[in-house]
């Protein structure tokens, strides 16, 4: 027995020095580590010690926060705070850019759809006021809707029968003018340094003819891709009218339905941003056409004073062509100066010419700004960088939209940010909100 005994204190002797020399060990593995730490641990049994070998191993090691690692090198690159958030900006607004860009090619494959909606929703803002009144008056809201939109009918086949009836009463006065004009045309071209007698004009109309004879097939594809894009435009002017007339009628029903999913207090912020939106849409209808009549002033004025025939329908066109920005007033113009040329000759061509460039320059830099900007709250200079955008990003359809786009954004962000939640939601004039009480 006592043999055991003394083989099992040598053994537990053994077992001593090999925990002391690990502690011994486990203590020394950092330089930043506490002298007492091994003596804490070997004094596991002692009052209290356990809360001490907890504090000292919830202390973080000094290779993390001291700036050296194990090996004594330095730790790895500090990143500035700047670039750390201008990286995680970069990536949010490289995946907005993506998202857009998606979407916009969504909206070209669709632009079927997507350019009789935008449309027709131009057409309402221009149509609401009517439809507003004839509802004030006690008309339903079918019975209001149709009014207007046989109101509009009206005005655009009057518009119409006017044009047609002044080209024909002034048709005389225009044939005698354009042959007078080709004879001149004809005696200029004939003397130098041009040459073209009747001889070489008819060489180079058969010229032509053979050219068109050899390229058949190229002729053939023009004329079948203008068909295409004229079947287009029919459907897409159809789809207009259907879709003003249920805009009209329904246009609350309609965005109550699309905005009844969310929460109440995003229901509230959409209902208020609905109304902003479409009073700044309004708004820019508005100071549009305050500019077309202007335009149309200026322009037949011009007209009236050179002694160009065919006043009357060339002003109407340029007013209507104001709606469109860009190519509007320039198919117009194109028009209006070959009239002048044909019938005045080039001096009063130039003259008009020249009264267009500086009229669209006055619009394009004083009249859109001032007037449609003070309209829709928007700066001068947001007015021609919009434009300018919308126009290089998506041709003639984006020069239209880009203005009241950028009134309607300007004018939801607000409430859709939440910036007038304290607030009560106020009715607007001419908005969704008055056409819930009928």
């Amino acid at each position: 027995m006592e043999a055991m005994s003394a083989d099992g204190g040598s053994v537990r002797g053994a077992a001593r020095g090999l925990a002391s020399r690990l502690r011994a060990a486990w203590g020394s593995a950092g330089p930043g580590s506490a002298p007492g730490a091994a003596a804490a641990r070997g004094t596991a049994d002692a009052p209290g010690a356990s809360h001490a070998g907890s504090g000292a191993r919830a202390r973080p090691p000094a290779d993390q926060n001291g700036g050296h690692d194990r090996q004594g090198g330095q730790a790895g690159p500090h990143v500035p705070r700047l670039l750390q958030n201008a990286a995680a900006w970069s990536w949010r607004l490289l995946l907005v850019a993506a998202v857009g860009y998606l979407a916009f090619k969504v909206a070209d494959a669709l632009r079927l759809v997507v350019l009789p909606l935008i449309a027709a929703l131009l057409a309402s803002a221009l149509l609401h006021p009517l439809t507003a009144l004839l509802r004030r008056a006690g008309l339903r809201p079918l019975a209001a809707t149709w009014c207007t939109i046989l109101a509009a009918a009206i005005v655009l086949g009057g518009v119409g029968t006017l044009i047609a009836n002044r080209v024909q009463a002034d048709y005389p006065m225009l044939a005698a003018e354009v042959r007078r004009t080709v004879r001149d045309v004809q005696g200029y071209l004939a003397g130098p340094p041009f040459h073209f007698t009747g001889a070489r004009i008819g060489q180079l109309t058969r010229r032509l003819l053979n050219y068109l004879a050899q390229h058949k097939s190229l002729v053939a594809g023009t004329v079948v891709t203008g068909g295409r894009y004229f079947l287009e435009v029919l459907t897409g002017l159809i789809l207009t009218v259907f879709i003003t007339f249920f805009l009209l009628k329904d246009g609350h029903k309609i965005w109550s339905w699309l905005i009844s999913g969310l929460r109440p207090q995003a229901h509230s912020r959409a209902v208020r941003a609905g109304d902003a939106a479409w009073q700044a849409l309004t708004g820019y209808i508005r100071g549009t056409t305050i500019v077309a009549a202007i335009h149309a002033i200026f322009i037949g004025l011009a007209l009236w004073l050179l002694s160009v025939p065919l006043v009357v329908p060339l002003v109407l066109l340029v007013f209507i062509a104001s709606y469109i920005p860009l190519i509007g007033i320039l198919v117009v113009g194109a028009l209006a100066i070959l009239v002048t040329l044909a019938t005045q000759g080039w001096l009063a061509a130039v003259i008009l010419l020249a009264v267009f460039l500086a009229e669209n320059q006055i619009e394009s830099h004083l009249l859109q700004p001032l007037v449609v900007g003070h309209i829709v709250r928007l700066h001068p200079l947001a007015i021609i960088v919009v434009l300018a955008v919308g126009g290089i990003v998506a041709g003639i359809p984006g020069a239209i939209i880009a203005v009241p786009a950028a009134a309607v954004i300007s004018y939801a962000w607000p409430y859709l940010r939440g910036d007038d939640d304290h607030e009560p939601a106020a009715p607007r004039s001419g908005t969704g909100a008055d056409m819930e009480a009928h």
